[in-house]
């Protein structure tokens, strides 16, 4: 295994800047000068990505921005001490000791167990001091060794691959049993481990009482599963051995998890779930008293959260972990959790619009190749050969044809009479793309309400949800009695998880109670109650966006890509796209309709921000750092292929100057696309799918005129108070 670390990734008492992303960059760009990778653009643009999901800084004086990306093939550390400390967001102030932690996207289970190892060291004083001893890049380099396993070192088994090289005696000394420290050898990473195939299994927990041990679990997780859901893990085990607790933390992490087994749960007297995304199988902890948050509260806070997990778990009153929840939703439980209605609201919407999208996906672009190999005819009612009529429309002669039996390609013909096909052979593969793609299509609407049934019940809901998700096409209500019937659904299966029931029946509350009685409800209720007003306004939204033409529609568009524009990728931009693309699955199949415009005017709008960029990036090079050129590069093809996370790392170095300009030239696309008709059928891709595109010139126009204004724009900005001279790349500081 290539060494993680080498003197060639070490910078001593560097100035690499003022903030936060100049550090990322120069430490980036150390990178390339090691040789670790050459796409400085992909690595820079996934660390930024990151650190927009929350601060890397940690206390103490340490920063760990890191990213699972594809620029590197090795995990790679790039390590700065930095002179001066620059601010990364920690609550005691700017960080002095910076790692870029730069894990490969398909790295294997060894690689990413090695980062864990090194996050759990970072927040032990012995370690971060010597650091800042050191006196040569050999030190650090050795520092860190120190920590990790030897490259050719045999697998160990999951207990010892789980403690780091301080503390791996005491898995054998008898006054320190390994399950006193760790929750037993089957809890998967007290100790930052997912576990390991062949683990003994462990004998059954003894309880609290009989030892008299305070016992807690404990769950982390982060979005990226390499730093954090570790370092979390280490400092909440070292707060447990302060207090005298026994506890047992689960990593849900990229090296994997080995879930606690039952019996640790069982003998816990509380747990506490430090997450970021949702805990998997949450259900497990059902009724057990709970302490919930993010999951770098753990890292400040460690000692108070213990204690008041034991306090929760004296208190009669306090909050629980509810029956049936589990890994839609993070941390739920009754009582606060330090969620707001707003973020959770918000979070149970994008929860199902997120599995919705890849039914739409698939389903608009099988759709439009169908399109592209048998003609728009496909979708419309046909005869075929001797004048039968197909059982809906022409692709279905897929359902009733033999390939080896195609007539020839006049004998398809419309009802009118006009011949289609582009003969028998491609006829036929684009009938069975069309169908396919429909097939898909039918899913979106059950999938959105199944799956915000799911962000709110777990795995209970889905049933009940998909369900809701049929009725409201059955009712012609559409997504809005899908988003309606999926909350409903969610609601009902929540609060029925509450009951109580005896124990024999509780097996069945999961997998029969809860699907069939809340399935009973939110169905009476939408059938008899809601089915005929949802379905109303359903009819009238379409009919409004039928009468939208002129000034209307135009404004719709550029609103449209404001909201595309203003935070590339975020809940605004999430939102946009939501939008168009279930009214996508209403009239991908049809010859015209508003919701083809407003997929054009939604993606045309998304790819703006990129292309204007790197387009910036050309026309006035001296207004950008090196690496916002080397990003520039990249942003071309991200734009072209409708990813406007391509954005971000300009944004995020000057949001001042370009989130302002990459709005105004998106709006002005949005609008343009609405204003020349521009259709599309394909949710997604960019230019590689203009054979999807109806008013290809006005696609065109559309995207080089709000390219051509937000490029404008954010040069004007950026050169106002600046002399024309070539900033000063933060890389070129680094010592």
């Amino acid at each position: 295994m290539t060494d993680m670390i080498t003197t060639d990734l070490v910078r001593l008492d560097a100035d690499l800047g003022g903030e936060k992303h100049d550090v990322i960059r120069a430490l980036a760009a150390v990178a390339v000068d090691a040789g670790r990778t050459t796409d400085t653009e992909q690595l820079v643009a996934d660390a930024f990505a990151r650190e927009e999901t929350s601060p890397t800084g940690l206390p103490g004086g340490i920063a760990i921005p890191h990213c699972r990306t594809a620029a590197v093939e090795v995990p790679t550390l790039v390590f700065a001490r930095l002179a001066p400390p620059v601010d990364f967001g920690a609550k005691d102030g700017p960080a002095d000791l910076a790692f870029l932690i730069a894990a490969p996207a398909g790295g294997d289970a060894d690689h990413l167990k090695i980062l864990t190892m090194l996050a759990r060291a970072l927040v032990k004083p012995a370690f971060t001091d010597g650091l800042r001893a050191a006196e040569t890049p050999q030190d650090v380099v050795d520092l860190v060794a120190g920590v990790l396993p030897a490259p050719a070192a045999p697998a160990k088994p999951a207990q010892a691959a789980a403690v780091d090289a301080s503390t791996a005696q005491a898995e054998h000394d008898p006054e320190h049993p390994v399950d006193e420290q760790v929750g037993g050898s089957d809890a998967p990473a007290p100790t930052g481990s997912a576990g390991t195939a062949g683990t003994e299994p462990s004998a059954p927990a003894p309880s609290a009482a009989a030892t008299g041990t305070r016992r807690l679990v404990a769950v982390t997780a982060c979005p990226t599963g390499i730093a954090h859901t570790y370092m979390a893990a280490e400092a909440l085990e070292a707060a447990a051995a302060r207090a005298g607790v026994a506890i047992a933390v689960e990593t849900q992490g990229s090296a994997g998890s080995t879930p606690l087994s039952p019996d640790t749960i069982a003998a816990a007297d509380a747990v506490i779930f430090a997450v970021d995304v949702g805990v998997r199988d949450k259900h497990r902890f059902a009724g057990k008293p709970v302490v919930s948050s993010g999951v770098k509260r753990p890292v400040d806070e460690a000692d108070a959260m213990v204690a008041e997990a034991l306090r929760v778990a004296d208190d009669p009153h306090g909050a629980r972990v509810e029956a049936g929840s589990g890994g839609g939703d993070g941390a739920r439980a009754t009582g606060g959790t330090g969620e707001s209605f707003g973020g959770r609201t918000r979070r149970v919407l994008m929860t199902g619009v997120s599995y919705m999208i890849p039914f739409v996906a698939a389903g608009g672009l099988l759709i439009a190749l169908g399109f592209l190999l048998a003609g728009y005819e496909i979708a419309l009612g046909s005869t075929i050969g001797d004048g039968a009529a197909t059982p809906s429309t022409a692709a279905h002669i897929v359902l009733n044809s033999s390939l080896a039996d195609l007539p020839d390609p006049t004998a398809y013909v419309m009802e009118d009479g006009r011949a289609f096909g582009n003969g028998p052979l491609l006829t036929y593969l684009g009938a069975l793309l069309f169908v396919l793609g429909g097939a898909a299509f039918g899913f979106l609407v059950p999938a959105l309400a199944g799956y915000i049934a799911f962000a709110i019940a777990d795995r209970p809901g889905i049933a009940p949800g998909f369900v809701m998700g049929a009725v409201a096409g059955i009712t012609g209500s559409g997504f809005i009695g899908g988003i309606i019937g999926g909350v409903l659904a969610g609601v009902l299966a929540a609060w029925i998880s509450r009951w109580r029931v005896p124990a024999w029946a509780r097996g069945l509350m999961p997998v029969l109670v809860i699907p069939l009685v809340a399935t009973l409800l939110a169905g009476f209720v939408m059938v008899v109650v809601l089915g005929q007003p949802l379905s109303a306004l359903t009819g009238a939204l379409e009919d409004g966006l039928e009468s939208l033409s002129g000034g209307s529609a135009i404004l719709l568009g550029a609103i449209l890509g404001l909201m595309m524009a203003f935070d590339m990728g975020g809940p605004l931009n999430k939102t946009a796209y939501a939008f168009a693309t279930t009214g996508l699955g209403a009239a991908a199949t049809a010859t015209d309709a508003p919701e083809l415009r407003i997929m054009a005017a939604v993606m045309l709008a998304g790819m703006v921000p990129p292309l204007a960029l790197a387009l910036a990036t050309v026309v006035r090079p001296r207004l950008f750092t090196v690496p916002e050129r080397e990003n520039g590069k990249a942003a071309w093809a991200m734009g072209a292929s409708f990813i406007t996370e391509g954005a971000i790392p300009f944004a995020a170095a000057d949001p001042l100057r370009v989130i302002p300009s990459i709005m105004l030239g998106s709006a002005v696309t949005g609008g343009l696309a609405q204003a020349f008709d521009v259709g599309l059928r394909a949710p997604h891709g960019g230019i590689f799918v203009l054979f999807a595109v109806d008013g290809v010139l006005g696609f065109v126009v559309a995207l080089v005129a709000g390219t051509l204004v937000a490029t404008a724009a954010v040069v004007a900005l950026k050169s106002l108070g600046r002399s024309d001279r070539e900033v000063e790349p933060a890389a070129a500081r680094v010592a």
